[in-house]
């Protein structure tokens, strides 16, 4: 049996003195570093000639002029993200890598932790705060990582600030090691989420239009993976030889608008493009995608990078370019600007020479990497005299921001069952806790992937023990693989408590980056140990799991020893506090899933399936709360509460809407099913904007406890075609409400968007008939009408 202690030793001399001298070097080392790297030094009398470094003129001016001044050979090296200094016109070296996906990180080679600043804000991994539903929370979270992004670039241990965030692909397959990094598997909650993340990063308001096209940066988002990428590595298929077979109907609805939202309306300022193939053609590689639809379709302004090493595999993985020089000229014609990886240093001057690719396309992408580098303010002096200059290592890490990242793991976390209330538990009368489990003890797994040392951090184990002080803790397994369980000495502690808290799930051995799942099942004998403490427990216990992607715990769910389950994800720094509070009652827990947890059988669809409508005929059964036909261990929006909620639509004033003026009239004739519908040739025609309406939901707290509640708002058709979605999800918001309190919450719908969906070509339709709207158990009725 092992215990938890803490023991408090005086450091030896020689401990003592390394420290000592550990710290002046550290400090040494900061103050040598502490001016950040910039261009257009106003001390250096040659600056006063070069174009490029005068503020007062447009930004692709100044950065026209200054590829004008380089030579081919000075152009090549700047097309990679480690790109050398330029010393004869006094540019420095940058490094376009740095990672901040929920919170500043070491992930790249672009940050150090290793100056005065030591450490940023860790918020939980983004499944998890997607749960929250609330997207000023995420603006403020990004708020935050931005401030602290641009500290850690002032006080000179940052490269760059181009940072490669927000991952806003569709949390489409379940066993994606990646799900985790993604706001979930609805393109509305990840379209907005990637808004709300690019404004607060990027230093824009929340609503947006506070920065201006063109203007100076607080530090530059980056928009991943684009497009359609989903899988890393499922048995003998990897992302970069994979090709996604996508149909036009699921890039509208489903893969593409993410995407559109993070550029179009959340104007970020870099996109990457993905690994894989779609239908065919590399994306870093697709012109159509990166020049027709991002920059032309969308709007985008910045610039564009391949995933890491993504142009080599275009000649030497894929064979889609015969040579690599081929390989280069597809991707600088397409539209991308810069290399993640040395291919374009290598073999650009070459495929010039050969006229393969035009000097012009190279001046173009240098011309978008300076571009956006000017916007950061680093071409204009000194970047600590100007805009953002003035955040410094004591912004970093502030009791604000480590509130905020508390804030948001108690937002995200999941009560998913709780039967005769077993939580909270009560904190009246003293108590005997046993604490078991893998996770319980390991204050890393909160962070999830892509982190920085945090700011401080401790395990649930620690948190808990915080709350009662007879706790007895065993992990049941060496580690989550769980290969063996130390059952009965797991047994014997649960027999002695009052209570028991099994804290399991998965970690990065099990799901992340390059690995995928093959299963939806606890690891090894995780099932078995839960099993048989419960068996033995006083009480029904209480199931934590921490895991990214979901976990078929079919098992707990109907299993009466099981009182309650809780999701964490990976809760971040402050996770294991959110945890203790929300079991012991100190935070009623709000949050939702944002993803569909599927049952075990699930892995007999293949992963390669980009499908995500059911197929009747064949018995596939789809994908996504919209299209998935099959049982679900939890849905998509499920999240219980220590209170009770009731809604009801307060008003709605149109309830009769004619689609006729909105675009062409066709008519849909299939055996079980006809009727008319209206293509929708322009989502910003007058005609789609007169149709807006708002809809009013009254929600009322009808508990006895005070809570933080999203309420989501869905459409369903009564009778639908096979193509339309189950029901989809149109709006949601977050509200406060102490007990006994109610709210209205008002709906801004657009019929051209909100009611509906994509056709085989990709165009987006509105049926006629009876559309619902839904909340709850509530529901109000619109009658579409299509002549």
């Amino acid at each position: 049996m092992l215990s938890y202690k803490t023991n408090h030793k005086p450091m030896s001399t020689i401990t003592t003195t390394t420290t000592i001298l550990t710290l002046l070097l550290a400090l040494s080392t900061a103050a040598s570093a502490a001016i950040p790297p910039y261009a257009c030094d106003t001390s250096n009398p040659h600056t006063k000639t070069y174009t490029f470094c005068r503020a007062d003129l447009p930004v692709r001016q100044r950065a026209r002029d200054l590829v004008a001044r380089l030579t081919l050979d000075e152009k090549v090296l700047q097309l990679v993200n480690t790109a050398p200094a330029i010393p004869r016109l006094g540019i420095p070296a940058y490094e376009w890598w740095s990672e901040a996906l929920h919170g500043v990180a070491n992930a790249g080679p672009g940050v150090s932790f290793q100056g005065i600043i030591r450490s940023a804000t860790s918020f939980p991994q983004v499944i998890l705060t997607a749960a929250s539903f609330d997207e000023r929370l995420w603006y403020r979270i990004a708020q935050v990582i931005g401030k602290e992004a641009r500290a850690v670039y002032n006080e000179g241990q940052a490269k760059g600030m181009t940072f490669w965030a927000p991952n806003i692909n569709i949390f489409r397959d379940p066993r994606w090691g990646r799900g985790q990094e993604t706001p979930g598997e609805d393109p509305l909650v990840t379209g907005k989420y990637a808004i709300s993340y690019v404004r607060g990063i990027q230093g824009d308001s929340f609503q947006g239009g506070q920065l201006i096209p063109g203007g100076h940066l607080q530090a530059s988002a980056c928009c991943k993976h684009f497009t359609a990428y989903d899988l890393d590595r499922w048995h003998n298929v990897t992302r970069y030889a994979f090709n996604a077979q996508v149909t036009a109907q699921d890039l509208a609805e489903t893969y593409q608008p993410p995407f559109e939202s993070c550029i179009h309306k959340g104007r970020a300022s870099g996109i990457m493009c993905a690994y894989n193939r779609v239908n065919g053609v590399p994306n870093c590689a697709d012109y159509n995608l990166l020049t027709k639809i991002a920059r032309g379709g969308w709007a985008f302004d910045g610039y564009i990078t391949s995933d890491c090493d993504a142009v080599s595999i275009i000649h030497d993985v894929q064979g889609y370019a015969k040579a690599p020089e081929d390989a280069v000229a597809d991707v600088l014609k397409a539209g991308m600007d810069v290399n993640c990886g040395s291919y374009l240093k290598k073999y650009t001057k070459s495929a010039v020479l050969e006229r393969k690719v035009a000097q012009a396309e190279v001046d173009r992408a240098l011309t978008n990497l300076f571009a956006v580098r000017m916007r950061l303010g680093l071409f204009n002096g000194n970047p600590r005299r100007l805009l953002y200059g003035n955040i410094g290592p004591n912004q970093v890490c502030t009791r604000e921001n480590q509130a905020l990242a508390l804030e948001a793991a108690q937002s995200g976390i999941v009560l998913l069952k709780n039967n005769a209330k077993l939580l909270p538990l009560s904190k009246g009368k003293p108590i005997s806790l046993a604490v078991i489990g893998p996770n319980a003890n390991n204050a890393t797994t909160l962070q999830g992937n892509y982190h920085g040392p945090p700011c401080s951090s401790i395990s649930p184990l620690r948190a808990l023990q915080n709350y009662v002080r007879d706790t007895r803790y065993h992990p049941g397994c060496y580690n989550v693989a769980c290969t063996t369980a130390s059952v009965q000495d797991a047994v014997g502690v649960a027999k002695g408590a009052d209570y028991v808290v099994l804290i399991m799930g998965l970690d990065q051995t099990q799901e992340r980056e390059d690995y995928d799942r093959t299963d939806l099942v606890l690891p090894g004998q995780q099932q078995i140990l839960i099993r048989k403490v419960a068996m033995a427990a006083k009480r029904p216990v209480v199931l934590v799991l921490l895991c990214g992607g979901p976990v078929d715990v079919s098992f707990a769910k109907v299993d009466p020893r099981i009182g309650s389950i809780i999701w964490a994800g990976y809760p971040g720094q402050a996770g294991g506090v959110a945890l203790a509070q929300v079991i012991f009652g100190d935070h009623n827990p709000g949050g939702k899933l944002p993803m569909t947890w599927y049952p075990k059988q699930f892995v007999r669809v293949p992963m390669t399936d980009m499908r995500m409508r059911a197929n009747r005929l064949t018995g596939y059964p789809g994908r996504t709360y919209k299209f998935y036909t099959g049982e679900k261990v939890f849905e998509f929006g499920h999240g219980l509460s220590y209170t009770s909620y009731s809604y009801k639509f307060v008003s709605v004033p149109q309830t009769h809407l004619n689609m006729t003026s909105v675009g062409t009239v066709k008519t849909i004739n299939d055996p079980d099913y006809s009727t008319r519908y209206a293509v929708v040739s322009d989502m910003e025609s007058e005609s789609c904007k007169a149709m807006k309406f708002s809809a009013t939901v009254g929600v009322q707290n009808d508990g006895e406890v005070a809570g933080k509640h999203p309420v989501l708002l869905f459409i369903r058709q009564e009778k639908a075609s096979y193509e339309s979605p189950i029901k989809k999800l149109v709006g949601f918001e977050t509200v406060r409400l102490e007990a006994g309190y109610k709210a209205e919450i008002m709906f801004e719908l657009t019929p051209c968007e909100h009611l509906s969906r994509a056709d085989q070509d990709g165009l987006m339709v509105v049926e006629e008939g009876t559309h619902y709207l839904v909340v709850g158990d509530q529901q109000f009725p619109i009658n579409v009408h299509v002549a």
